[in-house]
Order: structure tokens, then sequence, then C-alpha cells
């Protein structure tokens, strides 16, 4: 056997293989267009990571990459942009060249009829364009959609090959919004040249969550309301808004992750086997688990704005109504934790807990499972729950919370852990970015790591009523300060609905004892 970590190619290789065995793959030209390709988007996530997947040789030999928005722009001024998110080291010089002599670039406007023929008469111009694949990355604000997709059905189809759209969050504002845009797009286009991007399902431990429970006897039995006593999903960030406040201040932490990132992992958790490993049976069980979930309740929710600690540095002294593009007064929450329940069999009465939020202690976004208490205790009050805890950021790992005998003649319990930190048992193995992942899942035509329509409506109508409640009423969210935990409040909901919270476990790095 070999133990030998794979290298970033292998890793990529494997990949490919995996989900696409047809030869058809490398033999047929590709063209990936970035609509918005002035944007922020395009220069920090979407040009590198086609970079990275062409520098490592796992493109379609005959890709050609084409950028378009209003700006005058030329390839060379993108580079430039592109340059310090790309990564780049000297013996990449050549092979960068060559990536960016694949580019192009073309300037018109998004209502425009005429631009969009400009455009496909540029890519029909290209080697192998007139029977080409195309693949178009919608980077733009939601408020051009319409005019955009419109424009690409009626005037950039592939004649020959296929297309296929992939589209951004904000999937919508709301239920009706979402919806609207939906029928837009399913008006349009079929459901399988839609791709909705959550970068989240990208993540490295984020797929794994399907392979922990499907490929491990041992979690069958536990893995439900006999066994858990509540989920706990996390999302935390360590720095505020930094001059993004009046785009985030339109949105909020509950339409910015918790709506869309924390609930894909819910399902991912809560979801039944599903008959295979194909796209749509997997979806098919993610929309089960969400039309089990009843709507949020404002009661079982705490909003949270950060504030400026007086004793912190530099950014930590601002507070969210600090940032000169936040509205003056805002009551936009920086920070929610809300308790979901799904109503089935498995998890009837198990408090799904989902925390969010910015300016907090910590990065970190993880999934922890508390188990109850063991029934019988027969050490008196020492022992504290079990944890099966998965951390998807940073760096990754599983790890299960268990009690053990403490050394020496007495016995006495203490907390320790079965570990799989992924940096120390696969320690030269480069995991693929989740932009990377899910590209090349779209070149290769898998939907699995994607939103399908109905899995937004049902994550829409779960949040919807409370979204329009905080809209009308604007409850005043509690202040917390800049690097702390958040709010006390969502503490004291979470132990309400059955979560506890010890602070006497200390993870210790079993690799550099």
């Amino acid at each position: 056997m070999n133990n030998l970590p794979y290298s970033r190619s292998e890793v990529f290789g494997e990949l490919r293989k995996e989900l696409h065995e047809d030869e058809e793959f490398d033999q047929s030209a590709h063209i990936f267009i970035i609509m918005g390709a002035s944007g922020d988007l395009a220069k920090k996530k979407i040009y590198p990571t086609l970079w990275w997947l062409f520098r490592d040789g796992l493109l379609p030999e005959q890709t050609y990459f084409v950028g378009f928005a209003r700006s005058d722009l030329t390839v060379d001024a993108i580079r430039t942009a592109c340059t310090p998110y790309l990564k780049v080291t000297d013996k990449d010089a050549e092979r960068l060249t060559a990536f960016f002599k694949r580019n192009t670039y073309i300037s018109g406007k998004y209502t425009d009829e005429s631009s969009f023929s400009k455009l496909d008469t540029h890519i029909t111009s290209l080697p192998g364009g007139p029977v080409a694949n195309r693949l178009y990355y919608l980077a733009l604000p939601p408020t051009v959609y319409h005019d955009v997709t419109k424009n690409i059905k009626q005037c950039c189809m592939s004649t020959k090959g296929w297309t296929r759209v992939i589209v951004e969050k904000p999937f919508g504002h709301d239920l009706k919004s979402s919806e609207e845009l939906s029928t837009h797009l399913s008006s349009l286009f079929t459901e399988d040249q839609i791709y909705r991007i959550d970068h989240y399902l990208g993540k490295e431990m984020v797929q794994n969550l399907m392979v922990l429970r499907f490929g491990n006897r041992i979690f069958g039995p536990i893995w439900n309301r006999d066994s858990l006593a509540c989920v706990v999903l996390t999302f935390k960030e360590p720095f505020g808004t930094q001059g993004r406040g009046g785009y985030f201040d339109d949105f909020g932490i509950i339409r910015d992750v918790m709506q869309n990132h924390l609930l894909q992992m819910l399902c991912l958790v809560a979801m039944e086997k599903p008959a295979s490993t194909s796209s749509d049976d997997v979806r098919d069980e993610k929309v089960k688990v969400l039309k089990c979930i009843t709507p949020v309740s404002i009661s079982d929710v705490v909003l949270g704005q950060y504030v400026g600690d007086p004793k912190g540095e530099g950014e930590a002294k601002l507070g969210y109504l600090d940032d000169p593009t936040v509205p003056k007064g805002s009551t936009q929450a920086t920070f929610t934790t809300a308790v979901l329940y799904v109503h089935n069999e498995r998890w009837d009465g198990v408090p799904f807990i989902l925390r969010c939020g910015k300016a907090l202690n910590e990065r970190k976004a993880e999934v922890r499972l508390q188990f109850t208490d063991v029934p019988g205790d027969i050490f008196g009050n020492q022992c504290r729950r079990n944890e099966l805890v998965v951390r998807v950021q940073p760096n990754e790992a599983v790890y299960a919370k268990m009690m053990s005998k403490k050394p020496g003649v007495y016995f006495s319990p203490e907390e320790t852990e079965l570990d799989l930190t992924y940096k120390s048992r696969y320690k030269d193995v480069k995991l693929p970015d989740a932009y990377e992942r899910l590209i090349l899942d779209v070149f290769c035509g898998s939907q699995m790591h994607f939103v399908r329509s109905d899995e937004l409506r049902e994550a829409w109508r779960i949040f919807t009523p409370l979204l329009h409640h905080i809209d009308k009423e604007k409850p005043k969210p509690i202040p917390y300060i800049h690097g702390s935990r958040g709010p006390a409040e969502a503490d004291e909901l979470a132990k309400k609905v059955g979560f506890r919270y010890e602070g006497t476990y200390k993870w210790v790095n079993p690799h550099r004892l």
C-alpha cells in the first residue's frame, strides 16, 4: 500500500477521474466566460482559481477564458489586478504567461443585446469556438442577473456543445424574490444548466460529513434523538465589516451566512442515507430534511451587534456603527444565534443551534454533536458529555471528546480526545480550494455540491417570516464587544434548549508533545 501523500495534481487528478470518465472531457473545446471580470470577486477568486486549475493541468486541453464587463479594460490590466492573489512562484512564470495568452476581454453593457452579440462573435472566433462548450460565471450584483441571463440565452448559447451558468449568492432577498429569480432562470435554462454556487459546499470537511456518517458503522446507531442532546453549527469571524458595511447592511448575517452556509451543513448532518452519491439522490435527501423544519420563531433567536473595545487596538476599537459605509443608527445584526428543530422520527426534539457572527474572538467554522449524559453515573458527576466535532476551518479536523482515566492510582476520569487533524495525518497533502473543486465540478457536469431550486425554496421558507419580522420591527440587537464570544444571551439560549458548555476541556496537540 502506498502511504506517500498525494501531490496537489494527484489530488485533483483523482477528483477529476472520479467525477468524469468521459473521454470527451479533454477532446472538446471549452470557453469560460467571466461576467463581471472587473469586479472584486473575479479578481480575488475566479481568475486565481482558473489559474490554479490551468497550472496543474486539470482543465481540458483546449480551454479559453473571456472576461466581460462594462469597464474599458485590457488583459494586462486584469493580470496586474489579479497578481496579488495568484500565489505565483518563479517556476510558474512561463505557465502564467501561457494562461494569460488564453485570456481575452470584451467590454459591453449588461442591458445591451448588441454587446452580447459582439461577445458571441468573439467566442465563435476563438479556436474551437463554433463547437465549444460554454461556461458563464455571473460574478455580478443580483440587480443585473435578469438582463444578463436573458441576453446570454438570446445571443450567446453554444449551438453544438453545452452551456452552463454559475450563479453566485445571494439568490434573492426572501422567498418571494428568490422564487422570482428561480422562475426567471428556469424560463431560460434547464435545471441541469444552472449551478447555484455556495462555496461552503466545496470545503473538504463539509464534503467529509457524508463519508463520516455513511462510511462508518460506529456512527449509524447513535446519530439520532436517542443519543444526541443537541447539534451546534458555528461560523465565527474575528473581523468586522471592514468597509463592506454598506453591502452587509442590506443583507445582514442571517442572509449572508445562516440561511445558506449553516443550513447546508445542517442538511448534511441531518439527512437520511441517499440511494447513491449521485447529485439528485443527495439533493433529494437534503430537501426532505428542510421540509421537516418549521419557520424560525423570533423567540428562538438572539440578535447582536458588535461595539468597539475601548481596550482594543486598531480595528478592535471600532464598532459596527463606526464603519462609515453603515447607515447611521442601523439595527442590522452582525451576530445571530437561532434554534431550529427537524420534526421527523430521527431528530424530533433535538435542537439544532446555529451560531454565526462577525468581530468575535476567533475564526472558526465547525459542526459539534453533543451527546446525552451517561445514564447511571458511577463517577460522582465527574464525567462530561461526549462530543463529536468536525472543524471546517481553520486546520481541518475531526475529533471526539471522551472520558478517560487520569494517570495515577485513583479512578479519576478526565476529558481527552480521539483526534484526526488533517495536517497531522495527511502531512503534505494540499487540500484543494473550495472554488477549485466547484469550478472543476461544473466542467465535469457534477451538481452534487450546488444548490437546487427546491432546496433554495425550502431554505427561504424557513427564514423569510423571521427576516420580514426583523425588517419591519427593527428590534434593537444586543451589543457585544469586538473580540468577545458574542452576547451572553446567546449562551443562555443554547443552555436553555439543552446545550451544556463546561469550559473545562483544553485541546492539546498530540503531535507537539
